[in-house]
């Protein structure tokens, strides 16, 4: 289950909007309770995706002064790479800190 909920980021690639975070976090609070390793692991992916947001808006924003071009395709790469080794981690019952990350939920 802990794997899933990094791996339902990637719901917010085919198109639905914040489904990088409501993936994840439907799972999250369905099995929070009933799984510590769910709990931690959710909060992380939670906090990792809800910051990869903030930085997305603020890369479009960066746009109209060209640095954002150069900033977004490297932010959605390591969006990508960060959630795999999270999703490993996770299948290796490790909960996965991902750098960058800015804790919303405790």
């Amino acid at each position: 289950m802990a794997m899933l909920c990094h791996l339902l980021s990637f719901i917010g690639f085919i198109g639905i909007p914040v489904g990088n975070i409501l993936g994840p976090f439907v799972l999250w609070f369905i099995k929070k309770d009933e799984d510590p390793f769910v709990d931690a692991t959710g909060k992380e992916v939670l906090n990792f995706q809800i910051s990869a947001c903030i930085y997305g808006i603020v890369c479009g924003l960066l746009f109209f002064v060209f640095i954002g071009v150069v900033l977004l395709p490297v932010l959605i790469i390591a969006v990508v790479v960060y959630t795999i080794i999270g999703a490993i981690k996770a299948n290796e019952g490790q909960v996965y800190h991902y750098p960058f990350t800015i804790r919303f939920i405790k």
